[in-house]
Order: C-alpha cells, then sequence, then structure tokens
C-alpha cells in the first residue's frame, strides 16, 4: 500500500475556459486517415452483416470530433423471435453503460469530493460507515483498516459479487429493497485479506456509491446529474431513463428475454421480456432500484465524448471545472501491485496484457473502462485522444446457457471484443 496525499488549493477552481468539442470537416485535420477510418467502418459493418446487433462510435481528438458513426439495429428481437423489421441504432441512442457507471458517475463523484476536500483517498470506509466492520464470526477480519483507496483499486478483500437479487443463492444476503440491500452491503464478508491481490469487484463500487451519497446527502443519480450531467447540458446521461421522459424507441435493447438467458435461468420476480430502458444488471435493477454505484447509468456517444473531454482537459469543461488536475493524475496513475488498476480505472499496463481492450498501439498513458452489456471508452492523454464505442453486443443467443449462461454470441465478434477496433482507431492516426 502507499501513500499519496493530495491537499485541495481554495483557488483550484479558479475561472478557465476549457476546450470544447467541435466537428471537424476533415478527420485529417485531427491527424486521421480518412482511408483508415473506413476499414473502422468496414470491421463493424462487417460484423453487422454476420449477425451483431448494433453499435454507435465517435473519436475526439485535440478537442475535435473526428468521427461519429452509428451501425446496425438497437433492436434486432422481440423474445426470442427476430423481427421482421429491426430497429436502427439512431444518432441519440442511449445504451446501458454497465460498468462504466463505475467510471462516469462514482468515479467522477469522488473525483470531485476529493478535489473539494470533502474525502481523502485515506480515509478509513467505516469513517463514513461506520456500521462497516467484521462479524465476530468473521473467518477473514480487516474492515476496520480498508481504506477508500483500497476499494478503488479492488483490493479491499470482497468477492467480485453477491447475487442479492437471488434467493437460492443469496441466502441470508437476498433482498430485492434499495434500503435493504443498502443495510446489507457492509456486512458483505470479505474474501481474502485486504490488500493481498486485486480482485475486481462490483462490491466494491456499491460501497464506494453509498459513501457518495453519506457524504452528499443525496441519492446518487441526483448527485451526479446535479453536479456534473446538468451544468454540461448532458440531457441523455441518467438512472433510470423510461422513468426521467425517455422513450423506449430511443434505448437500445439488451437481453432478449428479460434476465433469464434464453430461458435457463430465474429467480423471484425476474424479467422475462426484452429489456429496453432498463438497467440490465441484476444487482443494480433488482436490489438496488436502478441506482447503483456500479452498474445503472445510460448515455449516448455524444455525452460520454464530453465526459472523456473533461478528463482529457485536466478537470474542466468550457466554463466548468470538476476536478483538480492533481486529483485526476493521482486517479489514473497505476497501482504498485498491479499496472492495469489505477483507482477505478482501467490502464494499459503490463505489457501488453490489455491489448484485448486497448489494442497494441495505445500509449502506457492510456486508461478507460469497459461496460458488460458492450460499452468502453479510451481515454489517452499522450495522444489528446478519447474513444467511445457503444454498443448492445448482449442483445443475441446465449451460446450455451448450461455451460456459461453469461456468454452471448455478440461477446465472439471483433466490434464485441473491442482491442480490434480500438486498434484500427490507432492504426488509422497518421
Amino acid at each position: 500500500m502507499f501513500l499519496f496525499l493530495i491537499v485541495p488549493s481554495a483557488a483550484w477552481a479558479d475561472t478557465i475556459d476549457y476546450p470544447t468539442l467541435k466537428m471537424v470537416k476533415d478527420p485529417e485535420e485531427a491527424g486521421f486517415a480518412e482511408e483508415g477510418l473506413k476499414k473502422v467502418d468496414e470491421l463493424i459493418e462487417n460484423d453487422i452483416e454476420n449477425g451483431f446487433p448494433g453499435a454507435s462510435l465517435m473519436i475526439i481528438k485535440d478537442g475535435k470530433i473526428v468521427k461519429d458513426s452509428r451501425y446496425g439495429f438497437r433492436q434486432v428481437y422481440d423474445g426470442l423471435e427476430e423481427l421482421e423489421h429491426p430497429k436502427k441504432v439512431k444518432k441519440g441512442t442511449l445504451y446501458d453503460l454497465a460498468s462504466n457507471t463505475k467510471m462516469y458517475a462514482t468515479n467522477f463523484a469522488l473525483q470531485h469530493l476529493v478535489s473539494e476536500g470533502e474525502i481523502s483517498l485515506m480515509d478509513k470506509v467505516s469513517d463514513y460507515i461506520p456500521e462497516f466492520k467484521d462479524e465476530a464470526d468473521a473467518e477473514i477480519k480487516g474492515k476496520d483498516r480498508i481504506l477508500i483507496q483500497d476499494l478503488l483499486q479492488h483490493q479491499a478483500g470482497f468477492p467480485a459479487s453477491i447475487e442479492f437479487h437471488n434467493s437460492d443463492i443469496a441466502g441470508a444476503f437476498y433482498s430485492q429493497d434499495r434500503e435493504r440491500t443498502i443495510g446489507l452491503l457492509p456486512k458483505v464478508p470479505l474474501q481474502y485479506e485486504p490488500g493481498k491481490d486485486h480482485l475486481y469487484s462490483d462490491i466494491d463500487y456499491m460501497l464506494l456509491g453509498l459513501i457518495v451519497e453519506r457524504v452528499t446527502g443525496e441519492r446518487l443519480d441526483t448527485y451526479v446529474e446535479e453536479t456534473f450531467y446538468e451544468p454540461l447540458h448532458l440531457k441523455n446521461t441518467m438512472f433510470n431513463p423510461l422513468e426521467n421522459g425517455v422513450k423506449a424507441k430511443d434505448i437500445a435493447a439488451t437481453e432478449r428475454l428479460g434476465n433469464t438467458r434464453d430461458g435457463y435461468v430465474t429467480f423471484p420476480n425476474i424479467r422475462t421480456e426484452t429489456i429496453i430502458g432498463e438497467v440490465h444488471d441484476e444487482k443494480s435493477y433488482y436490489s438496488m432500484d436502478g441506482i447503483s454505484g456500479h452498474a445503472g447509468l445510460f448515455s449516448t456517444t455524444h455525452d460520454m465524448a464530453v465526459l472523456l473531454q473533461v478528463m482529457l482537459n485536466g478537470g474542466g469543461y468550457g466554463s466548468e471545472e470538476f476536478f483538480e488536475e492533481a486529483v485526476i493524475d493521482r486517479f489514473t496513475a497505476a497501482s504498485p501491485t498491479n499496472g492495469t488498476y489505477g483507482l477505478g480505472w482501467r490502464r494499459n499496463g503490463d505489457e501488453g496484457s490489455m491489448d484485448w481492450m486497448f489494442g497494441s498501439l495505445a500509449s502506457d498513458r492510456a486508461y478507460g473502462h469497459t461496460g458488460w452489456t458492450g460499452t468502453v471508452t479510451i481515454i489517452d492523454p499522450e495522444y489528446d485522444l478519447g474513444i467511445v464505442l457503444l454498443t448492445n453486443k448482449k442483445h443475441t443467443p446465449v451460446l450455451d446457457p448450461e455451460q456459461n449462461s453469461n456468454l452471448f454470441a455478440g461477446d465472439e465478434y471483433a466490434t464485441g471484443g473491442y482491442g480490434p477496433v480500438i486498434q484500427a482507431i490507432y492504426e488509422a492516426m497518421e
């Protein structure tokens, strides 16, 4: 474990005019070859022709929008039946960001609170959640020394997940009520000694979302909307879009048959219709009312590009400033024990081990995140580059539900694997 203290400056939010995104007429103005970008289109379009559902792509470089493209369909299936007329992806189609929620809701909130001096990365989790403590009969103990930083680096000791929503699996942790789930979160037992490993965990971010709520006194969705999305005029970035005036026709569909994995999985109150406009993630939907630190956010490529530009700008956009640049540097710095982890952000570290996400040409400063539903964001300060690829790859058949109910046909395409598309984008740079 290492220490990194950030002392906020009273003058950190002095008025600065930060770059805002503008569309280029010619990609070569921003250093991209037109032929190279056509190869990106061909790669994705080939996948669409062969059964991949849909995608939206935006590339930004040097504060300019280089590419804003859409491919395929936002809905191909109604249940298990193919639509006679699949519904095309549109310019403003919203996607379920899945775990990109962790970055553009929870991390943004935490980066802002650290910049404001409201929290410290070295604070103990129990400072904000007093009920966060070891049970007397816990096999592994150490919650009293877990820091906010440990949760962010996915080395706090928690399992990857607890299926709160499934009574057959969760046992005493079964909950389909947000307040009950919040009460259960501090009691989740440790799986390994804190600090001894990195294990990517939704529990870490459910707890971090709760910390944001405890510090701000607001529900996570309300806080991030008021603090970031409204000042940035991002009208298509939100939790629970159907409850906030967005129509289903403007949102990409995810799983074909609810959360049943084509009829193989069941649990109480399980959805069985094609999911459109409700968060796919089971813990978020059933156990957290769609509002959680780990999943639940929806957005478009345009709105996401603005959020990426905030990071590339060093913390602000236009006349708005949200983070100190030193805070961004800290959150995106490599963990000393695993170079692919920053504080929440995933990094292009460890000599090619992240090529599946970043391709082989991204700089070693590149960072970003993925989402289970088929989303990836890449931020590369070395090239002043941002990439947003949003897909609905889970809107496809489950390949073999008896062997792996989480592997969908969409996962097997180049576009669904992310890396090949990201590689082609880097190759298009001149």
